[in-house]
């Protein structure tokens, strides 16, 4: 009994230490087993010195009705320890062939010598903003001047109001943005001299994450512009100054043209009553002729009066446009009589051509009409005798096309930009005999440009102009008041259409139009038209 007590304590052991090779041990970073590997040898061959003496010794010291089954279960017990061996020892084997797992610590790089090669001023801030490295290869310039930066103090010689800005930042990259920037004024320590007492300075700012991908630190670049923020500001000054002389010249010309059409309307109804004869034949031809003069000349500054108020409505934003639908052909037979007279008198053939699927647009009648007469008078006026005026009217899909041609003196290609801005005339030997304000054509751009439409103008000196006016035949292009939409008339800002459009002037070094091949020479040099009266309503380039 004491031998089987041995050999079932010494099993009990080695089943503790098979056990043991399940568990996984390192020693340095290297596996070893050579222990286990003892403890396996060991119990294997226990194991196999106990299988054949174990049930002898049962069956001399039990009945034998006892020691068959005692002996079959420590048979058993053996054939699984042998089993739990060989499993064990598989193990060891495919651990000592696999590759040994090396762990090596992370490699610190030194962004020193990195950092110095930036340029401008290069702070390194924590996730508080304080300063805890200065770089940077202008480092010394801006430390010349600056009190020392580290830790707060780069934070306490930022403008009050931009600190707060600089704060905003940094929580911004703390969030999760990666980069920002920023400007920012720098207080220069001693200098109360108006301007130079900040430097202006541009801040790109760059998260840095650490290890565990959350913010670790923000790299900060800083460059001197105070040189473009000064460019800046005088930029705006001008800007400003520039904005305040438009208003004033448009307020003078307001006020201007109201004086002068009080007198103009005496002018005007006198000089009606003595052409008339009313209170008496004048004495002589001489007398009819200067009555006569001063009549035309009164029409003439009414209509230059006109076009100035026109103007000064559409760039205070206050010209009223009314859409409603009208026949094509009434506005363009209304212009042929009101400057067919004037057309005759100098010689010039005025015809229009309407195409028939030209009947009605929606579109402010009034404003058409001046375009139009605006256009042709300024047509007649600088085409010669014998020449050429003609109007077309046709539709292009959901617009219509006014064009107006003539075989005039035409314009210069670099001349063309400089047509339709207010008071600007083309100069040249032809244009200097003809009077007028510059401001007709600048009218014509506004006008079309409050229905939405496009301005295209095409000229060769000496061959003739071509002027193409497009707006929409349903009024879709005219653009709604913003401040009161209950007004049915249209108010709409008119400085942007001021401004040259990228189709408004093209110059065709061929065949311009229909009314240009092979007739005089006559038209457009400051584009100064006129409209109902000889030169009463000389408007402009």
């Amino acid at each position: 009994m004491s031998v089987l007590r041995n050999i079932a304590g010494r099993m009990a052991s080695c089943v503790d230490d098979v056990a043991g090779l399940w568990l996984p041990r390192q020693v340095a970073g290297v596996p070893s087993r050579r222990r286990e590997v003892a403890v396996l040898r060991t119990v294997a061959a226990s194991t196999l010195i106990a299988l054949p003496i174990v049930p002898a010794l049962l069956s001399l010291a039990l009945p034998i009705s006892l020691a068959l089954p005692v002996g079959a279960a420590l048979v058993v017990a053996c054939a699984l320890m042998l089993a739990v061996c060989g499993i064990a020892y598989s193990r060891y084997r495919e651990e000592r062939e696999a590759p040994v797992a090396v762990v090596t610590p992370p490699v610190v790089i030194d962004m020193a010598p990195i950092y110095d090669r930036f340029a401008g001023l290069v702070t390194v801030h924590d996730i508080r903003g304080s300063v805890t490295g200065l770089y940077g290869r202008d480092a010394a310039d801006y430390l010349s001047w600056m009190r020392d930066p580290s830790g707060r103090g780069f934070l306490e010689q930022i403008h009050v109001s931009d600190r707060i800005v600089f704060l905003q930042t940094i929580d911004l990259l703390r969030q999760g943005t990666e980069r920002a920037t920023i400007d920012i004024r720098m207080e220069r320590p001693s200098v109360f001299v108006e301007g130079e007492q900040f430097v202006y300075m541009r801040c790109e700012m760059t998260a840095i994450a650490g290890r565990d991908a959350a913010l670790d630190s923000i790299l900060v670049q800083s460059r001197d512009v105070s040189e473009e923020a000064h460019l800046r500001a005088e930029a705006a000054q001008k800007a400003k100054i520039a904005e305040q002389a438009n208003d004033a010249k448009t307020r003078f010309l307001a006020a201007v043209s109201h004086e002068l059409r009080t007198p103009l309307n005496a002018i005007l109804g006198f000089s009606d009553i003595l052409s008339g004869e009313y209170f008496g034949k004048l004495e002589n031809d001489r007398q009819r002729e200067y009555v006569s003069l001063i009549n035309q000349s009164g029409l003439h500054l009414l209509s230059v009066v006109n076009t100035m108020l026109d103007m000064s409505k559409i760039e205070a934003g206050r010209y009223e446009l009314i859409p409603e639908p009208f026949m094509v052909s009434d506005v363009v037979k209304a212009c042929e009589a009101m400057l067919g007279l004037q057309a005759r008198a100098k010689g010039v053939q005025l015809t229009s051509r309407i195409a028939r699927t030209v009947s009605e647009v929606n579109a402010d009648q009034r404003s058409i009409q001046q375009i139009l007469i605006n256009l042709v008078g300024n047509a007649i006026k600088f085409t010669d005798r014998g020449g050429l005026v003609t109007i077309d009217a046709e539709t292009s899909g959901g617009d219509m096309k006014l064009i107006v041609s003539d075989t005039g003196i035409g314009i210069a290609e670099d001349k063309l930009g400089l047509l339709g801005q207010p008071f600007v005339q083309i100069e040249n030997d032809y244009t200097r005999k003809y009077e007028g304000t510059g401001l007709g054509l600048s009218l014509v751009k506004g006008l079309v440009g409050l229905h939405g439409g496009r301005f295209d103008i095409r000229s060769r000196p000496g061959e003739g102009t071509v002027i193409t006016i497009t707006i929409s035949l349903d009024g879709s292009g005219i653009r709604t008041a913003q401040h009161d939409s209950a007004v049915e008339n249209t108010m709409v800002e008119f400085p942007p259409r001021l401004k040259e459009r990228t189709d408004s002037h093209t110059t065709n070094g061929n065949a311009v139009g229909p009314a240009l091949r092979g007739r005089g020479n006559g038209s457009a040099g400051d584009m100064d038209g006129g409209a109902g009266h000889d030169d009463s309503q000389a408007k402009t380039a």
